[in-house]
């Protein structure tokens, strides 16, 4: 923070004189004034920081002062100053969003450390605030990379149910990005000022996952020494990350199923009802159709779970979004690892372009982090490439694709959907329209292929002898 500016406003010339003395010996910027109409001129018309001002002024009192500084400006912290050193005054300057205050007679070394705390917490108070809007500027919609169609889908989707207070469950495969979608869903809703609790219910041991999520009472258990707020109570006002939904176990998801409907629970071990109000957002990578007809995954939960559900295409199914997603993380790993990597050979990318990518984006985001390093500078070429990727042979025809152009140049985007379709016709006519077949032929969730099915309105009983719809 800049050069700190109190303001003191104190009728009392004596009191204010050694007021102003006192904190300008202690190298801050001090202005005064002799009555609170003034003082709060002054607060309009400069940028100040703490205010210390008397509670019984000639004007107007130092309660309203505060109440009318915390409309000009909520990071302003108000001191007050009394000469009723009583506990009743004391609770009214607090009550009245006072950060402290200081009883008539004092001692300057008193007044020093009441305001050295008061700016220590602006202090924090601004970087609370920096860091908050680092956080939503990080998880902007426009973080989402691509242009494909799938994940032009999926971007329309989480703009138009951020704002919603409705269930969300996210699926994909490890690694598309599951997680970045929930808090680009969480930081461009009402509640991005609230607290966003992630919770991998995978990673957790199940004898300790309902701690996790609903606390426990002292007791409870061997080893609980004392009260703990679980997950839930922690997420109040915000939003709850259920990661790896499919890994809980069916107990577990009774008692899971009763927050959701009630939006309530007790602690472990305790008997007390907890209301919390919490946007719930899960997350898989596995088809939760299948955990049911399995009798793995309770339905009723996953009718409640499933109230918006959102699909994260894996990266072989958007392979014209992969130079864009390269060059996101080349630019961020050149300026967090001060290399001069310049870019990618075009036979580099057609390979990056052909590969399968079986951990998605995490896995293409851990490649480029480790050939910027290795690299330091220059262009990334076919033998900077991991073995696995540049031993391949790229197909003939798909490497002229990538080369062929004509004067208007092509259409990626729709040349990769194109592809896409012909493949997915292939797999459903070798699987007789069976989608559940088709869907393990294509290495796809079953729930992936129905949504693409949807989109294009294709039923594949009646169509898989004919042409997809782009």
């Amino acid at each position: 923070m800049s050069q700190t500016h109190i303001l003191v406003i104190e009728d009392d010339p004596v009191v204010r004189e050694v007021l102003l003395e006192t904190l300008t010996l202690e190298g801050y910027t001090v202005s005064v004034a002799p009555n609170g109409t003034e003082g709060l001129q002054m607060a309009k018309s400069m940028p100040v920081h703490i205010v210390v001002t008397d509670l019984q002024l000639p004007d107007i009192d130092g309660i309203s002062i505060i109440d009318r500084l915390a409309r000009l400006d909520a990071k302003i912290i108000p001191i007050m100053v009394t000469g009723f050193g009583t506990i009743e005054t004391a609770v009214r300057a607090m009550k009245s969003g006072a950060y402290d205050f200081i009883t008539k007679p004092f001692e300057p070394e008193t007044v020093v450390v009441v305001v050295r705390k008061a700016v220590e917490m602006y202090r924090l108070r601004q970087e609370n605030h920096l860091l908050r809007k680092a956080v939503r500027e990080q998880y902007r919609l426009e973080q989402l990379v691509g242009t494909s169609e799938p994940i032009r889908q999926v971007l329309d989707f989480v703009q138009k149910v951020a704002d919603s207070d409705s269930t969300v469950m996210i699926q994909g495969e490890s690694g598309t990005g599951k997680e970045l979608v929930a808090r680009m869903l969480h930081f461009n809703s009402t509640r991005k000022d609230r607290p966003l609790v992630p919770v991998n219910c995978g990673a957790i041991p199940e004898n300790l996952l309902e701690s996790e999520l609903f606390g426990h009472e002292k007791g409870a258990f061997t080893g609980a020494t004392h009260t703990r707020m679980g997950r839930f109570e922690m997420a109040n006002g915000g939003t709850i990350f259920l990661d790896e939904i499919g890994e809980m176990s069916l107990p577990l998801q009774v008692k899971l199923l009763r927050v959701l409907q009630e939006r309530s629970f007790e602690r472990v071990g305790g008997n007390r009802t907890i209301q919390v109000d919490v946007r719930i957002v899960a997350a898989t990578n596995q088809d939760l159709e299948t955990l049911v007809e399995e009798k793995r995954f309770r339905q009723d939960l996953f009718y409640r779970l499933n109230v918006i559900p959102i699909v994260i295409p894996p990266l072989r199914e958007r392979r014209s979004d992969i130079p864009l997603l390269f060059d996101h993380f080349l630019t961020r790993f050149n300026q967090t690892k001060h290399t001069q990597i310049s870019g990618i050979d075009p036979d580099a990318l057609c390979l990056l372009s052909n590969y399968e990518w079986p951990g998605n984006i995490r896995e293409l985001e851990n490649m480029v982090e480790r050939m910027v390093v290795l690299k330091k500078h220059g262009v990334i070429e076919t033998a900077d490439l991991p073995e696995k990727i540049s031993r391949r042979q790229v197909a003939p025809e798909l490497k002229e694709q990538f080369i062929r152009f004509t004067e208007d140049g092509i259409h990626l985007t729709r040349e990769v959907e194109q592809y896409e379709n012909n493949l997915i016709i292939e797999a459903l006519r070798k699987a007789n329209g069976v989608t559940t077949k088709a869907a393990q032929l294509l290495h796809l969730n079953r729930t992936t292929l129905v949504e693409k099915l949807k989109r294009r309105g294709v039923d594949p009983r009646t169509h898989i002898q004919q042409s997809l719809p782009l």
